[in-house]
């Protein structure tokens, strides 16, 4: 290996640990040892010590073992010339590094300057880790790359988030070259960033750079179920980032000797090195995949580069649309003055439709705009749409309509400069004043759609025609169809009971994730991440039938009352590794689902309550249980069985199964109260449905309390069933 890429690794590794040092110190002298110490909303204290130490790190005291574990690890500078043949030391200096980065990031929360300010985001809480886990896992997002530096033009940088986001790859930013980062340029260009569009600038600090190794940690820990507890656990997390988690590094410009610290710990991760710099290569294989350190890379071949070297795999598929599409661009706003015309939202009449047809109904690949062009269309005005989806396939079935036209909304949102939210005839959509600039019309709306289901659903659809309504007048027919197969659908679903069918649905999409989960998908339970019902699942085993969905037949009654089957146990015992022999689908207590780490929400039994309590992942604040959503989340997830907890989608609170065998809905106590008002329909109509029309009222929520003993007061003052139940722990 190049003794110079050693020796000054070995260097930064030790100019970062006398900055964290001193940072510490500093604190320590001013603070005390009893000082909390913690990265926002994260059960996972300081995730990389964690992950690699198993320290848990609560007060500036626990930091004194991560510094001495952290200065062990330093080899000696070595002598001008020294011969260096091993990547050893260079990989101790690595972790040194990363300890030592997360305690300067640390000390920021601590002493100041606060790390989020203005376009730096600082650490990343579990819950943005959970959900953008759930993209790594259904491969919406193949991996992520963290840049380190500026490119050398603010051009050739907005270039550069572009290409990684085309291929929905997440962007990850932090350290300077000459002063400037790549998040400055993006910022001068005027592109958004955050998470919601992949762009996720972490601090001008190269130590900021360790938040990224800190989501990969969380990823082994919370998806693959790994609890850190000494040097094997700590193996699983590397070995587990390395075969899972597709991460690479991009160094821009200049690389200082803390920069080689850093590339090194990544390294660590099994996570290449991609310059555009003429910096010493590193091409034998071994820790990582295949090479660790690829340089002098020209930055317009940098991205497939790196995706060649960390060994991800890309689907795109080329629209004829004039502007970039990705998954990438799903969370882009558009606010009302960067916008150019909208449909919908209640500002105009606007629906999305997908029916079925037979073959020689469809002109293939037609697509027509009904109505006036967005060239005949005044700036700043709302306008209506009807978009209309006719499909057919020999394999079609009216069941698979809507699981069809629910793509929509995320295949829409890929276009970049397009905003859209809501279904049905409940839409809202946007184009931006610079979509339209690059030409983007009405008609392209039909390409993406065309591409996209032909593309991603050839099992089903073979053909498909696309009618888009900008006339008001004569759209209003179809509107009106659309609308009676809306009732029609939901009626359809709500019919569904588990008794009704012989055979239930398996999702493993999570496996590549938590390798000894499965999701059991019932007609009465969609899967944990909310993202698959019953339907769905179906559908999605007709399209691809060697994929992740398949059919589970029932087989033999064992428990009528929680929920088990012999075919389900064979079909989870088999495909969770033999890790799990039984599971009841009713139950909260005995044997329950195992949750993988997506989940919507999550169930905790209140024992002194007689209930439970739910929380869903974008609540913040504390929970009678004692314990925050992303602490509650730690305990449940990775494909364990935790009796008293269970990961669940948030649709499923409303079903006529809901922890059934404990008693079902009227066990409910608590629930944020953002939760409530999200389901407050679905919440009323099972009130209702169970004799108790007040119920929801008798649900507390965090303006009622937040403790035990706060619900039950409550419960007390309310009447609510609970209190009269059969006690949860038997």
């Amino acid at each position: 290996m190049s003794k110079l890429i050693a020796t000054s690794a070995i260097r930064g590794a030790h100019s970062l640990y006398n900055r964290a040092e001193a940072a510490y110190n500093a604190a320590l002298a001013a603070k005390g040892a009893d000082e909390p110490v913690s990265f926002p909303d994260t059960a996972y204290y300081l995730p990389v010590a964690y992950a690699l130490l198993a320290i848990k790190v609560k007060t500036l005291g626990d930091i004194k073992p991560v510094l001495a574990k952290a200065k062990s690890m330093l080899p000696e500078i070595p002598a001008e010339g020294a011969w260096l043949p091993y990547l050893g030391n260079t990989l101790d200096s690595g972790i040194a590094a990363l300890l030592s980065e997360e305690i300067i990031e640390a000390m920021k929360y601590v002493m100041g300057p606060n790390p989020v300010e203005g376009i730096w985001l600082g650490a990343t809480d579990d819950v943005i880790v959970r959900t953008q886990g759930i993209k790594l896992v259904d491969g919406s997002m193949p991996g992520f790359a963290a840049v380190v530096g500026a490119a050398p033009t603010t051009e050739e940088a907005v270039k550069l988030a572009t290409e990684l986001r085309e291929r929905n790859i997440l962007l990850f930013m932090a350290g300077e070259t000459d002063g400037k980062t790549m998040a400055d340029q993006l910022n001068e260009a005027g592109v958004e960033m955050g998470w919601d569009v992949y762009l996720v600038p972490f601090g001008r600090d190269i130590s900021a750079a360790v938040y990224a190794l800190g989501v990969a940690a969380r990823a082994a820990m919370t998806f693959g179920g790994i609890t850190p507890a000494g040097m094997k656990e700590a193996r699983e997390i590397l070995m587990y980032n390395k075969n899972r988690v597709f991460a690479f590094v991009i160094a821009l410009g200049d690389v200082d000797d803390e920069k080689y610290a850093t590339a090194a710990g990544a390294i660590n991760f099994g996570f290449p090195v991609i310059a555009n710099t003429d910096i010493p290569q590193i091409l034998p294989t071994g820790i990582t995949t295949y090479e660790h350190v690829v340089s002098n890379v020209p930055l317009d071949k940098i991205v497939d580069t790196a995706v060649e070297v960390r060994g991800i795999k890309i689907k795109i598929t080329k629209i004829p649309i004039p502007v970039s599409f990705g998954s990438a661009f799903e969370g882009e706003r558009i606010r009302k003055e960067a916008m150019f015309v909208e449909f919908g939202g209640q500002k105009s009449p606007a629906f999305e439709y997908l029916r079925m047809r037979d073959m020689d109904d469809i002109d293939n690949g037609k697509i027509e705009v009904i109505g006036p062009e967005i060239d005949q269309m005044e700036e700043g005005k709302a306008y209506p749409l009807g978009i209309l989806i006719e499909v057919a396939g020999r394999k079609m079935q009216s069941d698979f309509e809507p699981v069809l036209e629910r793509q929509l909304h995320h295949l829409v949102n890929g276009a970049e400069g397009i905003w859209h939210m809501g279904q049905r005839d409940m839409n809202w959509m946007r184009i931006s004043k610079s979509a339209h600039d690059k030409g983007f019309k009405i008609e392209h709306f039909g390409e993406i759609l065309k591409a996209k289901l032909m593309d991603d659903f050839p099992a089903i659809v073979d053909k498909i025609q696309i009618k888009l309504y900008t006339d008001a007048d004569k759209m209003k027919d179809v509107l009106e169809e659309a609308r009676a197969a809306f009732i029609a659908r939901d009626e359809r679903v709500a019919g569904l009971i588990d008794e009704s069918v012989d055979t239930f649905y398996s999702c493993t999409l999570c496996q590549s994730f938590a390798p000894n989960h499965v999701c059991v998908i019932s007609p009465e339970r969609l899967g944990l991440c909310g993202a698959y019902n019953w339907l769905d699942a179906k559908a999605a085993h007709e399209i691809n039938p060697t994929g992740a969905n398949q059919p589970i037949i029932k087989g033999e009654t064992i428990d009528e009352r929680r929920g088990q089957w012999s075919g389900v146990n064979e079909l989870v015992r088999a495909k969770s590794n033999n890790s799990v022999q039984k599971v009841n689908a009713y139950s909260i207590m005995e044997d329950p689902e195992t949750s993988c780490g997506c989940f919507e929400c999550v169930v905790a039994i209140l024992p002194i309550a007689n209930g439970v309590m739910v929380v869903n992942r974008e609540h913040t604040g504390e929970t009678p249980v004692g314990m925050k959503f992303s602490s509650l989340a730690g305990s449940v997830g990775g494909g364990a069985q935790t009796p008293g907890f269970l990961g669940v989608g948030r649709q499923y609170i409303t079903s006529g199964k809901f922890i059934a065998a404990e008693g079902g809905f009227k066990r409910i106590v608590w629930m944020p109260k953002e939760l409530k008002e999200a389901l407050a329909g679905q919440l009323k109509k099972r009130s209702e449905a169970l004799g108790l029309p007040d119920f929801v009222d008798m649900i507390a929520d965090e303006t009622i309390g937040t403790t035990e003993e706060e619900v039950m007061e409550y419960m007390a003052k309310v009447g609510h069933p609970a209190l009269e139940m059969d006690s949860l722990l038997g």
